[in-house]
């Protein structure tokens, strides 16, 4: 599959004019989105606890999970963020991608407004 990046702002849901700006790596894989710890701290955002996951090469790896708000081309809501430590790459995640109400085209690389159902 090719690889699909995409400007995202993430924000502190209490203070969401501190912003963090970057192009994040789709992986519709992956459940949690990753920012570095840096950057959420900087927004102030703090853990609300610590999870582990299963890498695909069955690596498990333990990481801090809170909450953030996303902004993509004018959408915004709220989902879990993974805190990425070094040598973990910017990472859109499935939850945030739903959380957005965005479904990934492979064929295109490109995000498109999702039907949503309840």
């Amino acid at each position: 599959m090719g690889i699909t990046k995409v400007p995202l702002l993430v924000k502190n849901p209490a203070k969401p004019k501190k912003v963090f700006f970057a192009k994040f790596l789709v992986d519709s894989g992956a459940t949690h989105t990753v920012v570095p710890s840096t950057e959420l701290k900087k927004l102030g955002i703090r853990p609300q606890g610590t999870e582990d996951f299963l890498l695909a090469d069955g690596k498990i790896i333990s990481r801090k999970v809170g909450t953030a708000l996303f902004e993509y081309k004018g959408i915004e809501r709220g989902a879990p963020v993974l805190f990425g430590e070094k040598g973990d790459d910017l990472l859109l995640g499935i939850f945030t991608l739903e959380a957005l109400g965005l479904s990934l085209d492979p064929l295109k690389r490109k995000l498109y407004k999702a039907t949503l159902r309840i």
